[in-house]
């Protein structure tokens, strides 16, 4: 390795047959300046063929700046195998992009992230925009320009008010809505009934009018929006009732037959509706109207829930 010491930047081209350049600076001065005069040429330029073409680190300041007072590009880095540029900072930002008239930091990958943010304590990439501006992040193009994954756990928070443009999509069937339950082991599928505290129970007994919905999640349907749900820790004892749209349901038709387009409603069988053949007392107590048939005993059938 070639050591170069100066009190002052350097302002000549260093070239030598090495690996590297080490650059100490005793003064106050940047350690390397580039400066050209043609509009086209590049002031400072790194490149490596195997580990990062330019590396900026700093203990209390920022790691690499770039700026632009044209069309260019602030920072520009790019490496075969390691990374294109690589900003390490102990306090402050590791990296900063500045521009006039363009993008301050651009990032681009033909099998990866084009840019990559991940942070141990804070967020992994943060966008600001002053308040007249029309966002602080703006994604579009591709497929979906907004892509939000995060397994099990939820995938996005909105701390304000969400203004929509376009049509939302919910992929899944039902609108349901969080209840304390009353007992334990309740399954998908089971219609539950108000008790005189407010909270949920099995339904037990024919034609009840204290009918609230159907446990969501049971067959091949999801809640596609589940109003009342509190924080993850405090569920227990909690479910989603489907209030309305398409949801499985355990039914009874060992007394009468069940048809596409029937009326349900609850059954002296636990959890379980029947058809409503009596529409004197079918009033009030109405679930919803069978999108299933079955002919006899015990099962499930999706229904549409619409309590009447």
């Amino acid at each position: 390795m070639t050591k170069i010491e100066f009190d002052e930047a350097s302002r000549n081209e260093l070239t030598a047959d090495v690996d590297a350049f080490e650059v100490i600076n005793n003064g106050k001065a940047a350690a390397i300046a580039g400066k050209v005069s043609h509009d086209t040429s590049i002031g400072v330029f790194g490149f490596s063929p195997k580990f990062q073409g330019v590396a900026g680190a700093s203990n209390s300041g920022i790691g690499v700046v770039g700026s632009s007072d044209g069309q260019g590009t602030g920072v520009w880095g790019t490496s075969s195998n390691g990374i294109g540029i690589q900003g390490n900072s102990v306090t402050n930002v590791a990296i900063s992009g500045t521009s006039q008239d363009n993008r301050g930091v651009t990032g681009f990958s033909k099998k990866d992230a084009g840019v990559f943010g991940n942070s141990v304590n804070w967020y992994g990439v943060y966008g600001f925009a002053h308040q007249d501006q029309p966002g602080g992040v703006l994604a579009e193009g591709g497929k979906h320009a907004l892509v939000a994954r995060n397994g099990t756990q939820s995938v996005g928070r909105f701390e304000g008010n969400v203004e929509v443009t376009g049509d939302i999509k919910l992929v899944n069937a039902d609108c349901a809505e969080e209840f304390d339950i009353a007992e334990e082991n309740v399954d998908a599928g089971t219609v539950m009934v108000l008790t005189n505290n407010g909270t949920l129970q099995a339904s037990y007994q024919e034609y009840d009018k204290k009918a609230a919905g159907i446990v969501s999640g049971a067959g091949g349907y999801k809640p596609a929006l589940v109003l009342d749900r509190p924080d993850e820790e405090k569920q227990e004892q909690r479910l989603p009732i489907a209030l309305m749209g398409k949801v499985y349901c355990k039914v009874d038709a060992r007394h009468a037959s069940i048809e596409i387009g029937d009326l349900l409603t609850t059954s002296s069988t636990k959890g379980h509706a029947m058809k409503a053949e009596d529409p004197m007392m079918a009033f009030g107590a109405v679930i919803g109207k069978a999108l299933g048939s079955i002919k006899s005993g015990l099962g499930m059938i999706p229904v549409l829930v619409s309590l009447q």
